[in-house]
């Protein structure tokens, strides 16, 4: 995580939260930006909120979910990282209920990288947050928001460079490595 704590104009400086980017101490006054990504359709719905929690994440939930098509949806997936606010088992109770189409399904522990959103936030990073320079979180909502709204207007799905012959590439490749350390070690061992 990286903590960003907005200054500027001889202000005091306000603390900043962004969703998989930061993460600042709510007392001081904080903003959460929860987004949802469609792989497919590409649309980013994002939100900003006081904190990070439940409440939140099942409130960005209820904005995607009340909206077509994905109301509608025979099924929907839910990919999500670790967090706190959806990693139980009473997390993806609380999901069904509200919404029975919708199924979460967790990225493995310390590979939020596969979770697409985990690219949107770095954009975000790169072109909203930095540079730094907000005096409050007013300004921080507005460009959020205006960011949110321009890379909605002309989407573009990711495009995964990582094929699956990459990753067979990568295993063997590690399969020749682990091998060639082991001869390594047991001919060191022999001597």
């Amino acid at each position: 995580m990286l903590e960003l704590v907005p200054f500027g104009g001889g202000e005091p400086a306000v603390p900043l939260t962004v969703v998989g980017l930061g993460l600042a101490d709510p007392a001081d006054g904080a903003l959460a930006y929860l987004a949802a990504y469609d792989v497919h359709r590409v649309p980013v719905f994002g939100r900003c909120e006081p904190k990070t929690g439940i409440v939140p994440f099942m409130n960005s939930v209820t904005q995607v979910m009340t909206t077509e098509p994905y109301a509608s949806a025979r099924r929907f997936f839910w990919i999500v990282d670790n967090g706190s606010s959806h990693r139980d088992k009473k997390t993806i109770d609380r999901l069904t209920t509200a919404f029975p189409n919708a199924v979460m399904v967790h990225t493995p522990v310390h590979a939020s990288w596969t979770n697409q959103i985990e690219i949107f936030f770095s954009i975000v990073q790169r072109k909203v947050i930095s540079p730094n320079d907000f005096t409050d979180l007013n300004q921080v909502r507005d460009r959020l928001r205006a960011f949110e709204s321009r890379y909605n207007a002309t989407p573009q799905p990711f495009q995964w460079k990582f094929t699956t012959c990459d990753l067979d590439d990568l295993w063997a490749r590690l399969d020749r490595h682990t091998t060639d350390h082991q001869e390594e070690s047991s001919a060191r061992l022999a001597a």
